[in-house]
């Protein structure tokens, strides 16, 4: 008998023996040979062979008779003995599926939580280094360029900044060109390299004579 599961021994030895009864390798109302003649066929101790009965005995699949042995009783009893402790052995199995499903479902989520991270960093520092990302400036009422289009001001001469979308009233223009007219709440999509976060609003709003250039 397999002795790495995590019933202990006697248990194992009850059920074997249920077994037996079940399919009738043993009958009922057979006796069963003494103890130390099952502790050599299992190869444990009587007191071992003594646990296993009892835990028949409290079942009634057998019963000790004095002077006589041990009396198989019931083989509906014996099955019932089994099918228990299938039903146990199942739910003990569940439980472990459980917890190691569990396990992976929080390993799996902490390496998502990671994985967001890794992305909401790597683009943010894109964004500081790549040229094709586009930085949004908007168009406030401070701004003398209104009305005006950006090749009328020489956006791109002055900021070194090239407009690829506007964002207005809800809706994206995209690739407007030179001809796209500044409007206030307008926000401006453009690229370039680093230089643009100073060129563009300097243009924009303080160097507002620049466009006369």
């Amino acid at each position: 008998m397999e002795r790495n599961s995590s019933l202990p021994i006697y248990h194992k030895i009850a059920l074997d023996i249920a077994n037996k009864i079940h399919i009738g390798d043993i009958q009922e109302g057979s006796l069963l040979r003494g103890r130390s003649s099952l502790a050599g066929t299992y190869n444990v101790s009587p007191e071992t062979i003594r646990r296993a009965m009892k835990v028949l005995e409290d079942l009634e699949v057998v019963c000790s008779v004095k002077g006589k042995g041990i009396l198989v009783l019931s083989s509906e009893k014996a099955l019932s003995f089994l099918n228990k402790n299938q039903n146990m052995t199942n739910i003990s199995s569940y439980r472990s599926n459980l917890q190691q499903l569990l396990a992976s479902k929080a390993k799996l989520e902490n390496e998502i939580v990671d994985n967001i991270n890794k992305i909401i960093d790597y683009s943010s520092r894109l964004s500081n280094i790549n040229p094709l990302v586009p930085f949004e400036f908007k168009i406030t009422n401070e701004c003398k360029f209104i009305g005006k289009t950006a090749g009328e001001i020489k956006f791109w001469q002055h900021t070194s900044a090239t407009i690829v979308g506007v964002k207005r009233d809800g809706n994206l223009i995209v690739s407007p060109g030179p001809y796209i007219e500044f409007k206030e709440n307008d926000i401006l999509l453009v690229v370039g390299d680093s230089s643009i976060h100073h060129s563009v609003p300097v243009f924009l709003y303080k160097n507002l004579d620049t466009h006369q250039d």
